[in-house]
């Protein structure tokens, strides 16, 4: 399976994702679209912690991109809290969700149809923030995400980024349902590369996106490399995972330019 093939399987299963309600794909409410107007901004990069609000202190006005980041969620509620706020996603489907909430909740943003991995689109150093929630786990390179970001970004910049914790992927995935976590698989992984053809078929049968574990060097280090500067890091939970008991499943950061 080609990049391309990826990208664009990827992108119906979105798509799809959207029909079946995943959590990542359902609108905020009313009252989350409030709070924020009130200045009580609460957004979420991974599945339970929100994020410190001393990451969030944008000034009115802003200009903020959501990046790989539709599903009405982190998007109306910069929008609400008056950020000028451009969202990138590569599913239509999640956009749409986001100007469901701009439409209901009378919120101005913009809506974008792209990939993260090329933001050709954008000028150099057009934002002052990104906001990037778990979403590169469904790209095989990570590398040029962190590259373009850096780019688009105004010196001094931030991009707040949530990713995976690359050893949820080590585990049987059969035998990480009943309760038994056994490492099977080597990092860095890959849905395309790791699995066999009948193994892979336990997520295209169902449509479900395929993923990649980037390392922490990837992760982390290709941030570096790219140039920011780490300064700020908090791990998270799934919240409802048997690995819940050992280690986080989720990380983090907060870069600047």
């Amino acid at each position: 399976m080609s990049r391309l093939d990826v990208f664009s399987y990827n992108k119906e299963a979105w798509d799809a994702e959207v029909e079946v309600g995943n959590p990542w794909t359902v609108p905020v409410n009313a009252e989350a679209v409030q709070r924020a107007r009130s200045g009580d901004l609460q957004i979420l990069l991974t599945p339970t912690k929100p994020v410190p609000q001393s990451w969030l202190n944008t000034a009115p006005g802003a200009k903020v991109l959501c990046l790989a980041s539709g599903g009405g969620q982190q998007g109306p509620l910069l929008a609400a809290a008056g950020a000028d706020v451009t969202v990138l996603d590569a599913s239509e489907r999640q956009l749409a969700q986001d100007r469901l909430v701009a439409e209901r909740e009378q919120l101005t943003l913009s809506t974008v149809l792209g990939t993260m991995t090329d933001l050709s689109l954008c000028a150099d150093g057009s934002f002052d923030l990104i906001v990037h929630p778990v979403s590169n786990c469904f790209v095989e390179d990570v590398r040029p995400v962190w590259k373009e970001a850096y780019r688009v970004l105004k010196s001094g910049g931030y991009l707040l980024s949530g990713f995976n914790n690359p050893i949820i992927y080590s585990f049987d995935p059969d035998l990480a349902e009943k309760g038994t976590l056994q490492l099977k698989y080597p990092i860095p992984y890959s849905d395309v590369a790791s699995l066999t053809e009948e193994e892979r078929r336990r997520y295209t049968d169902k449509n479900w996106p395929l993923q990649f574990g980037h390392s922490l060097d990837d992760q982390i280090g290709g941030q570096i490399e790219a140039g920011f500067a780490i300064v700020g890091l908090y791990e998270d939970k799934y919240g409802n995972s048997p690995i819940d008991r050992f280690t986080s499943s989720f990380v983090a950061t907060r870069a600047r330019k």
